[in-house]
């Protein structure tokens, strides 16, 4: 069965009126609309923001991401079929609940489609906010070279890889190169420490020290509503990457709101419960696909050195993955968003045709 023309691998080059570059991610496209459109549809669509505020477009795509690296399968299958979808239905689920519980918005105004979101602009905290409550992945792996200590918090001695933590750890990396930062190396996801960003408050742009609070809250507080959510249907959350802005409300006030995504298997490892309790990990997450790939590859170093970047993206574009790989993790998204959102996940049988219809006759926001 030929899955690929329900794959959107490419979403960059979609017919969306826009007057400035399109951003493309590893995984999402921003389209910014003009101060015309973005003005329009505030009123219109009455969304609770100032009537100046810019939008965007965000489309997220079918594209499979490890290793800072774009993975593609064999037979022209350049994504992972229902893995967009999968994603924004799952983040949408958890904004709407903080939402609902009273810790914070999202950046989401409207969901025109299943792989589209209307955003707000909001300025990021240069923060990658990591939360853990079990020891594994990279933190285990530098565990077992001797670090103890991880973003000024040390850990106990005699940890076994997978264990449970004493207590959930906020373990913070850059989010993105942040130059002249004494004490801070100048790299992307180098881990900071609380007392680096109270001394830096302006270089990560927290606009006040409080607000350092407030995230660790929002990101305690987040990570407990999701694993209660997740402990309801037997599985069990590990640990996940938050991201935080600042955006002004109707009134002009400003307030600090969770972005990008929330809870989802791109960003956080979900383990399987009954699995668990065996003694055995089963992995709701793309954590497995990185396992495949460092188990696929004879020499696992370049997928784990960063010094090693330009054969790691040779690696990349010269093997074609099995399709059967690209399908299981296709089946561990869609099965893990069904799980969270409690319905059938909607997969679009032509996406690009289907997101451009919406944008032209609901939004107007398309150039013939």
């Amino acid at each position: 069965m030929n899955h690929s023309n329900k794959v959107l691998a490419v979403n960059d080059d979609l017919p969306i009126r826009t007057d400035k570059p399109v951003h493309s991610g590893k995984v999402r496209s921003v389209y910014w609309l003009t101060a015309e459109d973005s003005a329009r549809l505030i009123e219109q669509k009455g969304y609770q923001v100032p009537k100046d505020t810019p939008l965007a477009l965000m489309v997220i795509s079918d594209r499979i991401s490890a290793f800072d690296c774009i993975w593609q399968a064999e037979n022209g299958l350049n994504g992972v079929p229902g893995k967009g979808a999968a994603l924004n239905a799952i983040s949408s689920h958890w904004f709407k609940l903080f939402k609902e519980k009273g810790l914070a918005d999202s950046h989401i105004l409207d969901v025109p489609h299943p792989l589209v979101w209307i955003v707000q602009k909001a300025q990021p905290v240069m923060v990658e906010a990591i939360a853990r409550q079990f020891i594994t992945g990279s933190m285990w792996r530098a565990y077992t070279k001797g670090e103890r200590e991880f973003c000024g918090i040390t850990l106990p001695e005699g940890l076994k890889k997978d264990q449970k933590l004493p207590e959930l750890l906020i373990t913070p990396s850059t989010k993105g190169v942040l130059t002249g930062l004494e004490g801070v190396p100048e790299a992307d996801d180098v881990n900071v420490s609380r007392a680096d960003i109270e001394r830096h408050l302006a270089g990560f742009n927290f606009h006040a020290k409080s607000d350092i609070d407030l995230y660790e809250k929002l990101l305690t507080e987040g990570f407990a509503v999701i694993s209660d959510a997740l402990a309801e249907q037997d599985q069990i959350f590990i640990d996940t990457k938050f991201e935080f802005g600042y955006v002004k409300d109707a009134d002009g006030k400003e307030k600090l709101i969770y972005m990008d995504e929330v809870g989802t298997p791109d960003s956080s490892r979900i383990w399987d419960g009954p699995a668990h309790r065996e003694g055995s990990i089963v992995e709701k997450s793309k954590e497995g696909f990185r396992q495949w790939l460092l188990n696929h590859f004879p020499d696992p170093d370049i997928l784990l050195n960063k010094e090693r970047m330009p054969e790691r993206f040779a690696l990349a574009q010269a093997n074609k993955l099995p399709t059967q790989v690209l399908m299981d993790i296709s089946n561990t998204y869609i099965d893990i968003a069904e799980k969270i959102i409690g319905e059938k996940l909607i997969i679009s049988e032509d996406p690009k045709q289907e997101i451009i219809n919406i944008l032209r006759d609901e939004y107007q926001l398309i150039t013939d």
